[in-house]
C-alpha cells in the first residue's frame, strides 16, 4: 500500500541516487579535466587572467586558485600592497629590480592562448597605458607576448607569455613582474 509517508520517503531515495550519479559524474569529468592537457591550459591561463593582475594576490591565495594538476606556479610579493606578509622567494630566482611575480605553467605549446589569456586580464583590470619594456626582458623566437604596462604613475608591470623547455618537454608559461617603484 502507498501511503504518503512511503511516496516521499522513495521520492527522496531517487533524489538521493541522483545526487549520488551525478556526483559521480562530475568528479569523473574533473579527473578527466586534469588529465586533458587542453583544459589544463584553459584552466591555468584563466586562471592567470582572473588572478595575477590583482594587487591584492598574495602567495597563499596563489596557491589557493592557481595551484592545480599540470599547473607549476611560482609567485612572490616582497613589497605587497595590503597589510599582509611579505611573500618571499621561493621558486625561480627574483628578476633583479622586480619586487612581484605571479607566474603559472603547464605542459605543452599553447602561447596563443596565453597572450590572449594575459590581455584579457591587462583589459579586465584597466591596465591599458604602455610603458617602455626594460632592457633585461628578451624576446625569443617562441614569445607570444612581452609588453610593459604602467600599473600606476611610479610602478610597470612586464607581462611574458611564450613557450619554453620544460620538466615534460615544451611548457607554456605565462608570468607579470612587477617593477620596483620609480623614484619621484
Amino acid at each position: 500500500m502507498n501511503t504518503p509517508s512511503r511516496s516521499r520517503s522513495l521520492i527522496w531515495a531517487s533524489l538521493h541516487v541522483a545526487g549520488v550519479v551525478g556526483l559521480m559524474i562530475l568528479a569523473a569529468t574533473r579527473v578527466h579535466a586534469q588529465s586533458d592537457p587542453d583544459a589544463i591550459a584553459e584552466d591555468a591561463s584563466a586562471a592567470f587572467a582572473e588572478n595575477c593582475f590583482s594587487p591584492f594576490m598574495t602567495a597563499e591565495r596563489a596557491e589557493e586558485v592557481l595551484a592545480a594538476p599540470g599547473v607549476r606556479v611560482d609567485f612572490y610579493d616582497l613589497d605587497p600592497f595590503s597589510d599582509v606578509e611579505p611573500s618571499p622567494v621561493t621558486g625561480s630566482p627574483a628578476t633583479i629590480g622586480t619586487d612581484r611575480r605571479c607566474e603559472v605553467a603547464f605542459d605543452g605549446e599553447y602561447g596563443e592562448l596565453a597572450a590572449s589569456a594575459a590581455i584579457a586580464g591587462l583589459e579586465a583590470e584597466g591596465i591599458r597605458t604602455e610603458a617602455p619594456l626594460p632592457d633585461r626582458y628578451e624576446a625569443t623566437d617562441t614569445t607570444s607576448l612581452l609588453g610593459a604596462r604602467q600599473l600606476n604613475p611610479r610602478r610597470i608591470a612586464v607581462v611574458h607569455t611564450g613557450t619554453r623547455p620544460g620538466p615534460n618537454g615544451t611548457e607554456t608559461f605565462l608570468f607579470v613582474e612587477r617593477l620596483m617603484p620609480i623614484e619621484p
